[in-house]
């Protein structure tokens, strides 16, 4: 079995809503970095030096690759990616090789044989 990793980077309040959109996508889960920061285009503004963005988190989804494109579209709209500036990115990115997800691997072939 072939792997995917999602890295979508989103505002804090849409993490809940960007996993739940994953989970219903077909993800079997995801690990979330809380507090990132990043800067887009624009810089970001500041208030006596303190910066106004706000908070990042960055969720991690490894997923089978022939679900991994419709996780990543699902995600994109639930997050409203593409409709405004600033609302978050994710990208995919290929799985060389995986340990610690024989129990997510049996669960998947299923849940892939039904897709193909």
């Amino acid at each position: 079995m072939h792997f995917k990793l999602i890295l979508a980077f989103v505002e804090d309040k849409k993490a809940e809503a960007i996993m739940d959109a994953a989970r219903e996508a077909g993800a079997t889960g995801c690990t979330v970095i809380n507090n990132a920061r990043g800067e887009g285009i624009a810089e970001n503004k500041t208030f006596f030096g303190l910066t106004l963005a706000s908070q990042r988190d960055v969720v991690l989804l490894l997923v089978e690759e022939h679900l991994s494109r419709k996780i990543l579209e699902r995600i994109g709209k639930v997050g409203k990616f593409d409709e405004k500036p600033g609302t978050g990115i994710a990208v995919v990115i290929d799985v060389e090789d995986a340990v610690g997800v024989v129990h997510q691997s049996e669960e998947l072939e299923e849940v892939v044989e039904e897709q193909l």
